[in-house]
This record gives structure tokens, sequence and C-alpha cells, in this order.
């Protein structure tokens, strides 16, 4: 059987995908994490053989689980579950270490052959992010804003403050404030509501 941990912060579906990957007879669920945190808690001491990970997570987010998860010594591939039907989020995805990216609109079976398909070493991912990953980096304007840049114009564009901001990133209020301006810089913006703008436009808005 394939070794999964399953992280997802809503408990009413992380529960009820846990039970028909189980029922499925080709994976144990070994582990469960609410947040990003008990999520790399749970690859360290586990090590399973995939982790199902919520795009969308309380602490560290799926992109900061993934950059933090590539610093640990484990065998565990990494599946991104997502809302997000933008390749710009699976690119990205993909790009942090993320071994597939399947959208949460997927079926059992889908998810399940994405789970064997990633254990054999393969990648999964839709046309669309494949198609995007074989273009240059600057072909949509958002990739040229660092890991940490992204995380933190996608909370400026749902009109969280610094302050909010650095607490949900565990990261300085001065930290925050220098990544808006290079977020601006970049994108070519002057403020917040140019960056709600943006976002929207092109699809970044985090669900």
């Amino acid at each position: 059987m394939i070794r999964v941990v399953l992280a997802e912060d809503h408990t009413l579906i992380r529960e009820a995908l846990a039970k028909m990957l189980t029922a499925s007879r080709r994976i144990e669920v070994v582990g469960q994490a609410a947040t990003g945190t008990e999520a790399l808690e749970a690859v360290t001491r586990l090590q399973p053989d995939v982790l199902l990970l919520d795009v969308t997570m309380p602490e560290k987010d799926g992109m900061q689980t993934l950059a933090e998860m590539a610093g640990l010594s484990v065998p565990t591939k990494a599946i991104i579950l997502t809302m997000h039907e933008d390749e710009a989020h699976g690119v990205r995805a993909i790009r942090s270490g993320a071994a597939g990216y399947v959208k949460k609109s997927a079926n059992l079976d889908e998810l399940l052959a994405a789970i064997e398909k990633v254990h054999r070493g393969e990648r999964v991912v839709p046309e669309e992010v494949e198609a995007a990953l074989g273009k240059k980096r600057s072909d949509h304007p958002a990739q040229v804003l660092s890991s940490r840049e992204f995380q933190v114009m996608e909370h400026l564009a749902l009109g969280k403050t610094n302050r909010e901001i650095a607490e949900m990133l565990s990261i300085s209020v001065k930290t925050v404030d220098t990544h808006r301006g290079h977020v601006l810089k970049k994108l070519r913006l002057r403020n917040n509501s140019d960056i709600t703008r943006f976002a929207i436009q092109h699809g970044l808005m985090p669900v």
C-alpha cells in the first residue's frame, strides 16, 4: 500500500477524504494534519510516500510548506490539492517542489491515479500547467515574484493588513512591507487596490 499523509484544514473534508482513500484498499492514510506546521511534523515523523497538501492552510500555506519540506531529508513526494483554476498557481507549485497538482474538482479515481503515478516517480499536472511550465518564467506577470512575494501579494489582494500578514507568515511587519514594495515595483503597481485588481484580472485570488 502507498502510505499517505493528508493535510487539509477543513476537518469534515479531511476525514471524508481519508475514509474514501482507505476504502480503496490501495492507500494507507498514516497521518492527518490541519495546518502547514502539523503537515511538516507528520512528514518528518512518519516519512510517508506521498503528502496530499491543501494549498490554502493555516500557519503555513501549501507553498511555504513545500519550501520547508524541501529542506527535510525525507523521501516524501507532495501533491497539491487546490480549488485554483489558473495555471500560475500550478506552475508555482511544481517549481516549489510539488510532484503533482490536482484540482479538488477531480473524482476519487483521478486522485487515486495521481497518487499512484507520483509514487512511481511520475509528475501529475493538468495540461494547461504542463504547457505553462514549458514557457519562459516571464510569460506570466506574476512569475517575476519570489515565492514569499507571491504569498504577500495574495494576502494583500484580500485586504489583509501588513500586521495580519506578518502574523500569518511568522515574519516581521517590516519584512512584509519590504515584500510589498518589491511586489509593487516588479508588477508596476501603485497601491494595494492595484494589487487586488491585478490578482482578480489574472485569476490569482486565493480560494
